[in-house]
């Protein structure tokens, strides 16, 4: 909302502050105001001007020679290019020696042998957004519509000396979204008065209201109250500098008389207007009605729009003329021929207004409003307000006063304050007397029954309906600063992680140690994406009932695809290196319908791809395989005290390598795989060859870890016998590990995988692992017979599993 400092003064007098302390004070109150506007983009020396002469100029087809009145008997030659000059007009001269924004200083010139002194200005050329200019002097100087004393600043005339507060306006205060709210906000913090607009509403009583207008409400829910104003022998022109001034100020548009006194009445009361051109319309009945499905209408902004019954019209009894709440349509706009005025005043259902505006993709002023909540008081009355206007500006007569349904409940809440629960809320000692003058200067109504207040609450604030709202007001206005700052009264305890936070930040050290960066992406996803490595196949996914956009309408399920676009980014900007890692949530559930909280589960993913190391000089490069990622949870396991407890077994998962997947589990529990992604996939990605993997981090960090023992080093010397198994090519190593430590017993101590051979001297299909065996006895020297008798064991055992020894 933007509010301008010159047209808050017309309600509260404001003349001994100045629009940087209501800033400060309005901040301060709980309304935060993010920016001050000044309408002076550095201009100086700039008067109106009146052009007495224009002639071509004798050297340019598109140059004019003006001879300017610019007051004080001072008449100055000026040359201007714009094509909308003229003789007769009143306009913006900047004379030699005035500045203008960018630091533009205007100088005696000579254009194409014609002397200059000055020139004659657009608004563009006075820093003013062109999206706030006239369409008849976008591309031209400024020409005033009304005669205007020739030599004054015309720094005032165009309300450039004014300021605009920009208001960052939370969803419940949308009483602030009209002048008269912010002027009731600014008087509460300086208590002062505020003085309300005057209506008087003139009406042509030999008119029969029958003949004009008749209104019918199909649907009283969606719209409570429908009031229509007929006004007849308009004169659609231009709107006077005040008004205009005032509707650029506030970011809108000027366009004529009638329309900008609707658009002057909204942000003045808040209550959404809008003027049919009465003939236009096609006929004297006003039907609101829920739209017909596929039905469609041409908006003012010049799109058809496509309607459904879930949307609510106004229509001439046939045809849609406009969508309430939203925007009117273009077949009954009031043009520059409009002679008679049908004007609309009502109450819309915000629901109804937010799903119209959100189910169209259509935004405006009066939605915005609507969808809040207007003054349900001010309807009425803000009707009146624009009729006065319409007649005092575009002439024309009130031919009845206004002609309504009204099924509008207007209930007001009575709020209990208990004075003592006011005070242990907000930590005060404030007496009833404090609290109110507090009330008072808040324009609330209020009744005493001893210690207690029976407020209630303002149409004017929807935001007020329990106590706990106004103990933030009096807070407010009583000042937060005023508000002794002090200790709990309770007793304290020393703050600590967690042990499962404990772990998990010991997880996010250890992977940023192994060189992995830790990545943080999106839990909201497409329903493509959100099916690529989903945890569960039957799982259905957890949709949003209102998303932004597709790409945003799924929960994730899997943390891997958006680890893709990381990879992939970094990939565009030449990091082909890439190793990461996120901690995130997934989320599913088993209902195709969601009646319960979704599962949320805390989960590991990582990705890596390139080359793991690379060192130049030496010439040394090692590419990332699926062992490098092996090693990253190995040493993940080790550094949680996992080690034993951990096991890789050969699996298949969606979207993985068939031959290059492992199924991690943990304690006999699976918690996630590792593996590369499937070519197929990966290409479809737009990635070469990439590994990645997801573990259940709650899975993984519940696991009690192992009981670190420490023994004395062996004073008995170790026996080491290497052995070479020939195996068929599908058996895991980590089958003959298990085979060879219950064979060997407590006197094998030691056991490491060394070596893996495949191709000559080998059988198709066949390979070969060797293995280092270490035998000892902590308490005696072994001999060599009792080595040779163990590990003969060990040999026989292997042979059983259909192993032999390489020869």
């Amino acid at each position: 909302m933007l509010v301008s400092y010159k047209w808050l003064q017309e309600y509260v007098d404001l003349s001994e502050v100045t629009a940087a302390q209501i800033a400060e004070k309005m901040t301060r109150g709980g309304i935060e105001i993010d920016f001050i506007h000044e309408l002076n983009k550095g201009v100086s020396g700039i008067v109106v001007g009146y052009v007495k002469e224009c002639q071509q100029h004798p050297n340019a087809d598109k140059l004019n020679v003006c001879k300017v009145d610019i007051g004080g008997d001072e008449i100055v030659q000026i040359v201007c290019g714009a094509r909308n000059v003229a003789a007769g007009q009143y306009v913006i001269v900047a004379k030699v020696g005035a500045v203008l924004p960018g630091n533009f200083k205007i100088k005696k010139a000579k254009l194409r042998g014609e002397v200059s002194m000055g020139m004659i200005c657009s608004l563009q050329e006075l820093g003013i957004d062109g999206k706030l200019v006239q369409k008849e002097f976008e591309e031209g100087i400024y020409v005033f519509q009304d005669e205007v004393p020739v030599g004054t600043d015309a720094i005032s005339h165009l309300n450039l000396d004014d300021h605009v507060l920009e208001l960052d306006l939370t969803p419940n205060r949308s009483d602030c979204l009209n002048m008269l709210g912010v002027a009731y906000e600014v008087s509460s913090l300086y208590n002062l008065p505020v003085q309300l607009p005057q209506v008087d509403l003139s009406i042509n009583t030999t008119t029969s209201k029958s003949n004009d207008v008749e209104v019918t409400i199909e649907d009283t829910d969606a719209n409570p109250y429908y009031g229509a104003i007929v006004i007849k022998d308009v004169k659609v022109g231009k709107s006077p500098l005040w008004l205009q001034n005032r509707l650029m100020a506030a970011g809108i548009r000027p366009i004529s008389n009638v329309v900008d006194v609707t658009n002057y009445v909204l942000l003045e009361y808040g209550q959404p207007l809008h003027a049919f051109d009465y003939d236009r319309f096609g006929s004297k009945e006003v039907v609101v009605r829920k739209a017909k499905e596929e039905e469609k209408m041409l908006s003012l902004d010049g799109v058809e729009r496509t309607l459904s019954e879930d949307h609510l019209v106004i229509t001439n009894g046939i045809e849609p003329m406009a969508i309430a709440g939203v925007m009117g349509g273009k077949n009954s706009e009031v043009q520059d021929d409009t002679t008679t005025i049908l004007l609309e005043a009502a109450y819309f259902n915000p629901t109804s207004v937010r799903k119209t505006s959100k189910d169209l993709g259509l935004r405006s002023d009066s939605s915005a409003r609507f969808e809040k909540g207007v003054d349900k008081k001010r309807v009425r009355e803000a009707a009146k307000r624009a009729a006065t206007l319409i007649q005092e500006l575009a002439g024309g007569q009130i031919s009845e006063e206004i002609v309504e349904v009204d099924h509008l409940s207007i209930e007001e809440p009575k709020i209990k304050l208990e004075l003592t629960e006011l005070n242990n809320r907000l930590g005060l000692a404030v007496n009833q007397a404090e609290v109110a003058n507090i009330l008072k200067q808040l324009r609330f109504d209020f009744e005493v029954n001893g210690d207690t207040f029976i407020v209630t609450g303002p149409t004017r604030r929807s935001d007020i309906q329990i106590a706990e709202d106004l103990y933030e007001e009096v807070a407010r206005i009583y000042g937060y600063d005023n508000i002794p700052t002090t200790l709990p009264d309770s007793t304290t305890t020393q703050g600590q992680l967690s042990e499962y936070q404990s772990k998990r930040r010991r997880v996010r050290r250890y992977l940023e140690g192994a060189g992995l960066n830790e990545v943080i992406t999106y839990s909201l996803t497409s329903p493509t994406k959100a099916k690529g490595f989903a945890e569960e196949e039957n799982d259905h996914l957890v949709r949003l009932a209102m998303p932004m956009s597709d790409e945003r309408s799924t929960m994730r399920t899997s943390l891997i695809p958006h680890l893709f676009d990381v990879v992939r980014y970094n990939l565009n900007r030449k990091n082909h290196d890439i190793a990461i890692f996120e901690i995130g949530s997934i989320f599913k559930t088993d209902e195709a319908t969601i009646t319960k909280q979704p599962v949320e589960n805390e989960m590991l993913a990582l990705s890596v791809n390139g080359l793991w190391h690379e060192h130049s000089w030496q010439g040394e490069k090692k590419a990332v395989d699926f062992y490098v990622l092996k090693g990253i949870v190995e040493g993940l396991a080790a550094e949680l005290g996992l080690s034993s407890k951990l096991q890789f077994k050969l699996g298949q998962k969606p979207d993985l390598h068939p031959g290059r997947t492992a199924i991690i589990e943990l304690a006999g529990k699976e918690i996630g795989y590792i593996g590369q992604v499937h070519p197929k996939t990966a290409k479809e990605q737009y990635l070469k060859e990439i590994y990645v993997g997801q573990l259940d981090l709650v899975s993984l960090l519940n696991v009690e870890p192992e009981t670190v023992t420490y023994q004395t080093l062996p004073r008995f010397p170790a026996i080491v016998r290497d052995i070479a198994l020939v195996v068929d090519e599908k058996v895991l190593a980590s089958e003959l590990e298990n085979t060879i430590v219950s064979a060997g017993g407590e006197l094998l101590k030691g056991l490491r995988l060394f070596d893996l051979y495949q191709g000559e001297h080998l059988e198709d299909g066949k390979k070969s692992l060797a293995f280092s065996l270490t035998y000892l006895d902590p308490e005696r020297t072994l001999t060599d017979e009792e080595v040779t008798e163990k590990h003969e064991e060990v040999l026989n055992a292997l042979a059983e599993t259909g192993a032999t020894l390489r020869s």
